[in-house]
């Protein structure tokens, strides 16, 4: 009797799962019906707009994803570990040792560090491994129809259709990631229209497979947004207790900004090696939101979280790209 109970049970479960899917599959539907309306009212064309949603669809399991972005949930040493590890960091090595000339000209002309642009590389795509296979189309509409974030993703979206309106990017090669992101440096569509380069000067913006456009691209966003010679940060001691107007916990919102010998005063022990001048301001950071791990972060580390918005994530490319230095 139990057995039967405990069947009829489960059935009804899926048979609630089969119309929560059909009713959101519905009104997705009904959302992009109403959206290819507001995109042509923004001037796209009906070509591009007939090719792009022919196929989209609803990804339930996006949304899924967007609830659980691991920069969020993991202490940072998991984070990191799980990121850079000494196989990465070799093969980080091997790449600018077997592209050392253009990599030494991007640097030049940039002004941003090769090991950054590698590290970025390794981090956000395992040097290109994976990129991604989602039809971006339909995770940029998923997450429009999605209440969390809809008007960001809408205009990552209405940015989308324009650059594929301009040929700046092909429809067949949009596959990235779950939020959207395309090509070796998962780039959002924002940022290609803002900082991608047509480096080795073909014609065409190439992400996905042009190494030359691809590091060209993301020195050049890191450049636009005002990279300096400073080094991203440092991880520190804390040796006394630091009064919390001077404690950054959230990427959004950073604390005051002091220069070293404030923050020695203050309690902050430095390494013995520090190379850099005591004038030189920084934040104080607790990425798992206490003192057991602390950094005082400089100008670039702010650079780094425009890229990706996330306090583990600038540690992480700092860490990694100070290890591909060393």
């Amino acid at each position: 009797m139990l057995y039967f109970k405990m069947k009829k049970f489960l059935s009804i479960l899926f048979l609630l799962a089969l119309t929560n899917t059909s009713i959101a599959n519905e009104d997705f539907n009904a959302w992009v019906k109403n959206f290819i309306v507001y995109a042509k009212n923004q001037g796209i064309s009906n070509s591009t707009l007939d090719a792009s949603f022919k196929n989209v669809k609803f990804l339930e399991n996006i949304i899924k994803s967007d609830r659980k972005q691991p920069e969020f949930i993991e202490k940072t040493d998991i984070y990191i570990s799980k990121r850079v590890n000494p196989i990465k960091v070799i093969t980080a090595k091997k790449i600018i040792k077997d592209n050392i000339d253009i990599l030494n000209k991007i640097e030049k002309k940039f002004k941003v560090p090769k090991e950054y642009i590698v590290a970025l590389w390794g981090v956000e795509t395992v040097f290109g491994v994976h990129k991604g296979k989602v039809d971006i189309i339909s995770a940029l509409a998923t997450l429009s129809f999605d209440k969390r974030r809809s008007e960001y993703f809408r205009n990552e979206l209405l940015v989308l259709l324009k650059l594929i309106d301009k040929k700046v990017v092909k429809l067949e090669n949009l596959k990235g990631s779950w939020a959207g992101a395309h090509g070796n440096f998962q780039f959002m569509p924002t940022s290609i229209m803002n900082y991608a380069i047509d480096y080795n000067k073909d014609g065409k913006i190439d992400l996905y497979y042009s190494l030359e456009d691809s590091f060209a691209s993301a020195a050049n966003y890191l450049k636009t947004i005002g990279w300096d010679k400073n080094p991203w940060g440092i991880k520190v001691k804390v040796t006394k207790k630091i009064p919390t107007q001077y404690i950054s916990y959230d990427a959004r919102e950073l604390k005051k900004e002091l220069n070293i010998n404030q923050w020695e005063m203050l309690g902050i022990e430095f390494p013995d090696n520090l190379n850099i001048n005591k004038k030189t301001k920084g934040k104080l950071i607790y990425p798992d939101g206490d003192d057991s791990l602390a950094y005082i972060v400089f100008k670039n580390y702010e650079r780094l979280l425009h890229w990706n918005r996330s306090l583990r994530f600038a540690i992480c490319i700092g860490v990694f790209s100070d290890l591909v230095k060393s």
